[in-house]
């Protein structure tokens, strides 16, 4: 089924708009160094998403909203990683003090800008986070990071399982392959999210500012 097939098929069934709300935060998933050492088995070729990633996250500070950032922190043993790590054992790559952990150039997080170390795809699973947006007041989460088909994928269903708004920033999520990135798009944007531009993101931060 080609795209404009899908939808069609989709068409007056999926894809209502919710649009953003008046509380955000940005999240940022995943943005760490094994996505971008072309020595790591991990190596996504995904620097044009860290690329907006890192313009969203600028702009987004400038309106002064809620920023968190996610890595995969896992105990040396690998004694946490259960199934996911049963189903996948290249996460090893993130056990503790593992420089593939580590923040690419140009995303350090600021001394005030929250961390949450995760295990599982979502950064919901087993965490703060919902905790801590609604203490925030946050209604609305920007959405941005790796991989689009993975771990943005399950934390933006369960954004909206929580009550938040998702908006998924296309052009700041990556996956090592297009066809997985597109589907998964075409998926949230149909039925959990709105996935817009990095433009849009934009300018709505910007009206934020002030």
């Amino acid at each position: 089924m080609t795209e404009s097939q899908a939808a069609s098929n989709y068409a007056g069934v999926f894809g209502n708009r919710i649009g953003f709300g008046h509380r955000p935060a940005l999240l940022l998933i995943d943005f760490v160094q094994a996505y971008f050492d072309p020595e790591c088995p991990l190596y996504a070729g995904v620097e044009d998403a860290l690329a907006s990633a890192i313009r969203v996250r600028d702009a987004a500070r400038a309106a002064g909203i809620p920023i968190i950032y996610t890595n995969v922190v896992y105990h040396t043993s690998m004694v946490d990683g259960g199934r996911f790590k049963q189903k996948t054992p290249l996460l090893a790559v993130f056990k503790a003090g593992s420089p593939m952990g580590a923040w690419p150039q140009g995303l350090e997080p600021n001394a005030d800008e929250l961390v949450i170390s995760k295990q599982y795809p979502s950064a919901f699973f087993g965490t703060s986070l919902a905790a801590t947006l609604t203490a925030m007041g946050v209604d609305t989460v920007l959405l941005t990071g790796l991989s689009t088909s993975g771990c943005v994928r399950a934390t933006c269903v369960d954004t909206s399982s929580h009550g938040f708004i998702p908006i998924v920033i296309a052009d700041a999520c990556g996956d090592r392959h297009q066809a997985p990135h597109e589907a998964n798009l075409f998926d949230m944007d149909a039925k959990y999210a709105d996935v817009v531009r990095e433009g849009e993101a934009l300018d709505y931060l910007a009206g934020l500012r002030g």
